[in-house]
């Protein structure tokens, strides 16, 4: 005999796993962490290695998360985001640090970095652009919570696909992680365009960090 869910039961449960998504977004891009790293004489080639390291990094930990079977394997999606998320955090500020601007950093610049190869129509309110530049604007927490919240509503849909690969152990697990390299990847390419446009066109002081915007 077949069972069925009420929608309304459905509904609830999506609407809190982008509650919990939202929340989390939060959490990551609300902190800057410090950096050890300095700026550095060839800037380019240090945050192309902290990017491979932490892609590395990423994708460990991703795929171990990502191990246990079935329903259980749905309660680790995001912890498993979180804990991508922690580490692409870590980079953002390690690759700002070697453009010399980590001091500059914001948790605009960090929500920006995080996501917006994942939910670039999200963040239209945090980037504006200027000629061929984009401005990433220190916005204030009320907007960035109405951003968090879009970008959940962005991964919720996105993960309902990925989630089905928690049925899948081994074979879900290694595509979790190569995702997660991907995904850390990406990123950093964000990172570092915002980033060396800023510390190779600006002058050392306080302003908003920008990016060049490919044509």
């Amino acid at each position: 005999m077949t069972r069925h869910v009420p929608a309304r039961r459905v509904d609830a449960a999506a609407e809190g796993f982008r509650e919990r998504l939202t929340r989390a977004v939060l959490d990551v891009a609300g902190h800057v962490p410090d950096s050890e790293e300095h700026a550095s004489r060839t800037p380019d080639e240090r945050a192309r290695a902290i990017a491979s390291a932490a892609a590395n990094k990423a994708a460990l930990a991703a795929g171990s998360l990502a191990l246990p079977p079935g329903p259980l394997g749905w309660i680790t999606i995001v912890p498993e985001l979180v804990a991508i998320w922690r580490i692409q955090r870590q980079m953002v500020a390690d690759i700002a640090a070697v453009y010399g601007v980590g001091a500059d950093l914001t948790r605009s610049h960090m929500l920006y970095c995080l996501f917006r190869h994942a939910a670039a129509q999200a963040l239209r309110d945090v980037g504006v652009q200027v000629g061929a530049r984009l401005l990433v604007q220190d916005v204030p927490l009320r907007l960035i919570e109405k951003v968090a919240a879009k970008i959940g509503l962005s991964l919720s849909k996105r993960l309902v696909g990925r989630g089905i690969t928690r049925w899948l152990p081994v074979v879900g697990a290694l595509g979790v992680g190569a995702y997660a390299y991907y995904d850390t990847g990406q990123v950093a390419h964000t990172a570092i365009a915002l980033f060396s446009g800023d510390a190779l066109h600006a002058p050392r002081q306080a302003r908003p960090l920008r990016a060049k915007i490919a044509r």
